[in-house]
This record gives structure tokens, sequence and C-alpha cells, in this order.
């Protein structure tokens, strides 16, 4: 049998999907929900997939191209959900089922890419392609270390590191998002304030109020999508 099923997936993971099947049983493998995020520009391109139940065991094998030059395609190299080098991949697909993962190297701005995923069984094949563009897709790992010290009555001095995962900061660097919370009067509030740096005073802060600090990261050029947000961390002035 020979079917062909044109999906749409919205959001930064994939633009579009291809299906096409290569089967000889009545019933074709589940669709794959491919997601592509990129944690570091520009080696750090992971396209992930969580592995549909089935009875058989199932193969992989994933190649990818540009979209101008489809004749030209590289081997990705597969990991499995657990292998160590996905310890700063902080967004694969929720599932409970075996999560598999495609490192794409050296992705180019302003270019069109196509990865293709065949999943074969003993029914058959299944390739499904997705497109995807770097300057869609980046999105850095959360801020680490943050830490809260009060240089003044009235002030929070907060203070950060870059993701580790970012390995080129000194030539893609990141700017960063403060939104810290409080309660008053019943009602949480929130204020947000963006810096290029690892460091940000907080002024004119109220005494006795407990604050929630989070950060999260983004690439300087507005690529993409700010990190998740870092986990919270509470501070508070003394009374004066």
């Amino acid at each position: 049998m020979f079917a062909m099923l044109l999906l749409c997936v919205l959001g930064a993971e994939a633009v579009d999907l291809l299906r096409i099947d290569h089967t000889t049983a009545a019933a074709s493998h589940p669709a794959l929900d491919v997601r592509c995020l990129c944690s570091s520009v520009p080696n750090g391109t992971l396209c992930s997939w969580a592995e549909p139940p089935q009875d058989t065991p199932l193969h992989y094998i994933a190649t990818y191209s540009e979209r101008l030059q489809q004749n030209v395609t590289r081997s990705c190299r597969l990991l499995l959900s657990g292998d160590p080098l996905l310890q700063h991949n902080t967004t694969p697909p929720a599932s409970t089922h075996k999560v598999w993962t495609c490192h794409v190297p050296d992705v180019k701005l302003l270019t069109d890419y196509i990865l293709n995923v065949t999943t074969v069984s003993p029914s058959g094949s299944s390739s499904y392609l997705s497109s995807f563009m770097m300057e869609d897709i980046v999105k850095p790992d959360p801020p680490v270390d943050v830490r809260v010290s009060s240089p003044d009555p009235r002030t929070l001095l907060v203070q950060w590191s870059p993701p580790p995962s970012w390995s080129h900061i000194h030539i893609f660097p990141l700017k960063y998002r403060l939104q810290y919370q409080w309660w008053s009067r019943g009602q949480l509030r929130s204020h947000q304030v963006s810096f290029e740096g690892t460091r940000a005073p907080l002024k004119s802060l109220v005494g006795g109020r407990m604050y929630q600090i989070q950060l999260c990261a983004k690439d300087a050029l507005s690529l993409g999508h700010c990190s998740d947000w870092s986990p919270a961390v509470n501070a508070s002035l003394p009374l004066v």
C-alpha cells in the first residue's frame, strides 16, 4: 500500500510534516511528532520524537539536507533518552515511551532544512519530512547559579551565569529577561525588566516584602524564543 498524508505542525518546532508510507500491512505506522529546538548556536540543534506504542520493534534512519540542496544529504546521529549528551536538552516531547533525538550540527542562519526520519519495521517503512529554520527554533536553556544579595536597605542585586549548554557566548551573546513577583493586598504582582549583562539591581523595593525572582535567556538578536524560566529564588529586604 502506498499512502501520502500532509500535516501542518504549528509553532517553532516544524512548519510542515510529510508522511509517505511503504507498507505491506493494512495499518501504517502512527505519525511522528517531530520537534526541533536549538539550545546553542550553531551546534545545538536537536530534533526529537516519542516512539509510538508498537507491538513490534522499530528502527529509525534520520538524514537532513538543505532545502535548496536536497541532493546532498547527511546522516543524523541518533540518541536515545537518557544519553549523557542530552543532559542539557530541557524540552523533550512529553511521553512515557522512548524518546529519540537526532543531533543536527552546524545549522546555518537563513537556511531552510529538511529532516527525513524513516521508521522501519517488519511491515514496511514510513518516512516523515519536517522543515525548520534556525531562526525559528532557537531556545536557550535557562540561566543558572541565580543568586541575590542586598547592597543597601532598598535594593536587591541579582546575579547569574549563562546556561552551560550555550557554548559560544562570546560569539553569540545572550540577553536576559528578569521577572520578580510579590504579593500585595492579596494579589500577586509581577514586573519584568531586560538586561544584556549577568547582573541586575532591583531598586526602590519595599522592606519586609518577599520577592520571587526568575530569569529567562534569549539570543541577543532575538532569534527564536526565550528559555524556560529559571527555578524561583526568594529574597526579601529587612524592615528599616
